[in-house]
């Protein structure tokens, strides 16, 4: 008797569980009827490039839809970090609509990517190289972390602590993002290549990509591998993977809801950056009891309302 109400003690809790999980499933498409404004940056470059959001749209579209090879490679990457491709997908076409152009063949990303192999420049501010920078005393509490996204976000919070807009020891430092100031050596705001990966982005990431898909991993000391290794079609994809498993186990594990099945809001993360702190603000949100859903920004909505024909290309 008493066996009999622990199995179904145990069944009960189960049931609970297994609802209280489906509960956390956000649902698929985009929360708001309208899509969310669109950054002027983003805006100024379509105009400079005298093309139209829509035009890019089409364009990378198309690209996906004539190349094989690329979905292939998109669908064994997915596979490999146990994701839905469409994720991929919408991360790519949100990159090259709002962010940059597509080039017309995957060929010419490993052209562009060939080009920055073997040269010579580093990452660092007004003369001091990162290496120097993460090795003052300030970012002590950082050396022990065992990942490389520890380790590097870290060292991201006590920039943002410490050193942004501030003066320390007599020298200035500006005020933005760690990564527009030691890792963009052409200039701030640069990502490359298909994924439109940012180099401090790779720094956290290199730890699970090498794991995973057993590339080298990279180092903040030589600059030119970190840039050949996000431009390169095939890397870049390992990191995108990479990217978007991140932001579904943070936001699992931190918020308490499942981003899995909604590639819109993976790709708003994508797109923003910082999931861990994103995921931490959801959580504290939904203290009141009461169930907060993360929402899409203007980048996610266009996945969310192209779906069907996103999907259709796999």
């Amino acid at each position: 008797m008493r066996f009999t109400a622990c199995m179904l003690a145990i069944a009960t809790f189960c049931l609970t569980a297994a609802q209280t999980m489906a509960a956390n499933v956000v649902p698929p498409g985009n929360r708001n009827v309208e899509q969310p404004g669109i950054p002027g940056a983003s805006v100024r470059r379509t105009k400079a490039g005298r093309t139209s959001f829509d035009a890019k749209y089409e364009k990378v579209r198309d690209l996906l839809a004539s190349d094989r090879q690329l979905i292939s490679k998109i669908k064994s990457t997915s596979r490999a970090y146990g994701i839905a491709p469409i994720h991929m997908i919408g991360a790519i076409v949100g990159e090259h609509t709002y962010n940059v152009d597509a080039y017309d063949r995957l060929q010419s990303y490993y052209v562009k990517a060939a080009a920055y192999a073997g040269n010579s420049f580093q990452f660092g501010y007004d003369g001091e190289t990162v290496a120097e920078f993460v090795a003052r005393p300030q970012f002590a509490d950082c050396t022990g972390k065992k990942s490389s996204y520890s380790l590097w976000s870290c060292r991201e919070r006590v920039w943002d602590s410490e050193f942004r807009g501030k003066s320390v020891g007599g020298k200035s430092f500006p005020n933005n993002r760690f990564s527009a100031v030691f890792f963009q050596p052409f200039f701030a705001g640069q990502t490359f290549g298909l994924g439109q990966i940012n180099p401090l982005t790779a720094l956290m990431l290199t730890d699970i990509v090498s794991k995973t898909s057993g590339y080298e991993r990279l180092d903040e000391n030589n600059a030119a591998g970190v840039y050949e290794a996000i431009m390169d079609p095939d890397v870049s994809l390992a990191y995108m993977a990479a990217s978007i498993r991140h932001s579904i186990d943070v936001y699992k594990s931190v918020a308490g809801v499942d981003i899995s099945g909604n590639p819109g809001v993976t790709a708003t993360l994508y797109n923003v950056g910082n999931p861990d702190s994103r995921a931490a603000a959801l959580a504290a949100r939904s203290q009141s009891g009461e169930t907060q859903w993360p929402e899409e920004n203007y980048y996610g909505w266009l996945v969310n309302d192209k779906l069907v024909e996103l999907e259709g290309l796999l």
